[in-house]
């Protein structure tokens, strides 16, 4: 795309308010200079922030919205708010007034928001939420982990495709290395539904080395480890909660004496450069991958750095054209366990 990038931003969505969001947001606007925003939420109190923050040369649109969906709100519920921050900029992106979607919001309601008015790719069975998982150097993308709580062989099949797909257009990696998430590496171990993912991933052109076990998430050995939205779920949540532990154990320990605290004074440079490549703010957020429009769903916690690389991340999906190039790729797939049926994927919505 020769022409600025638009990015809808839910202005509302998060634990935080719209003061967060809108901090991040206005730091892309002036890291970026072909990224043009449309911040969506309560206008009047939208710019009283951006007043006070300091206008980017590039100043955001901004366009009003009466609601807001909570985050604690049913994805089902939320979708009768058809005036919310969410449901406004989805709209944006399926006029063509923006180019990709980005919310810190309720998850459930995102996925269920984008399912319901942009519907799935042509050639894929079910959206997925795939989640980069920061590993220093080198990310992995895992998917599903969350918006498919039970899954098909097929299933898996397509989310391989679409990681792999991000995975060379966004990380670069020429043949992404993918795997099936399972409790051992030999080919007849896992149960019914990886064995017969690994058989029918195999009959494709991806780079299938096998089965991926537990620990390969942040070996490196894997570029797209696929499994289903329960399973992908429960690592991602098992993953954040370990790497805050470690953060908070190691900092318990430098306090016990004068004479580490010194220690810590030292290492303190490498400790916030190792926290800076495992945090997930340095990704903004998970893409929603199989859906008919870009989307960037960030955590509910997020900091204005993590609204701000969301944005970011958003901007470079639409300019390689990630959908463009899963859609034209999923024919080639068409074969494979058959013919790709569209499926309502709003099943993990209200489990998120």
């Amino acid at each position: 795309m020769d022409r600025p990038i638009a990015i809808a931003v839910d202005a509302m969505g998060g634990d935080h308010g719209p003061e967060v969001v809108v901090e991040g947001a206005l730091a892309a606007a002036r890291r970026a200079s072909d990224v043009e925003l449309v911040l969506v939420g309560k206008a009047a109190k939208i710019r009283t922030i951006m007043r006070r923050l300091g206008m980017p040369q590039r100043r955001p649109r901004v366009v009003h919205a009466e609601q807001s969906v909570r985050m604690d709100e049913a994805p089902k519920s939320s979708l009768k708010k058809k005036k919310s921050s969410l449901a406004l900029a989805a709209d944006l992106v399926r006029a063509g007034e923006a180019d990709a979607l980005v919310s810190m919001g309720n998850t459930g309601a995102c996925l269920a928001t984008t399912v319901l008015k942009w519907r799935t790719l042509p050639g894929i069975s079910r959206p997925a939420i795939a989640q980069i998982m920061p590993v220093p150097g080198h990310p992995v993308l895992l998917l599903d982990v969350g918006a498919n709580v039970d899954c098909k062989p097929r299933h898996l099949v397509d989310f391989a495709l679409m990681g792999s797909i991000y995975a060379r257009e966004v990380f670069g990696r020429p043949q992404p290395r993918v795997g099936v998430l399972s409790i051992g590496e030999e080919e007849g171990k896992g149960n019914e539904l990886t064995r017969a993912a690994l058989q029918e991933l195999k009959r494709t052109p991806l780079h299938v080395l096998g089965n991926a076990e537990g620990r390969d998430v942040f070996s490196g050995r894997f570029d797209v480890i696929v499994c289903d939205g329960f399973v992908g779920n429960v690592v991602l949540k098992f993953g954040e909660a370990l790497v805050q532990t470690v953060f908070d154990h190691i900092k318990g320990e430098i306090s016990k004496s004068l004479l580490s605290a010194l220690a810590g004074l030292a290492i303190r440079p490498h400790f916030r450069n190792f926290k800076r490549q495992v945090t997930p703010d340095e990704y903004g957020g998970a893409p929603l991958l199989g859906v008919g429009g870009v989307c960037i769903i960030g955590h509910g916690s997020s900091g204005p750095r993590a609204v701000e690389n969301a944005i970011l991340m958003a901007a470079t999906v639409a300019r390689r054209r990630v959908n463009e190039k899963i859609v034209a790729e999923a024919g080639r797939l068409a074969d494979v366990g058959g013919e790709a049926r569209p499926e309502p994927a709003l099943q993990g919505a209200d489990a998120l």
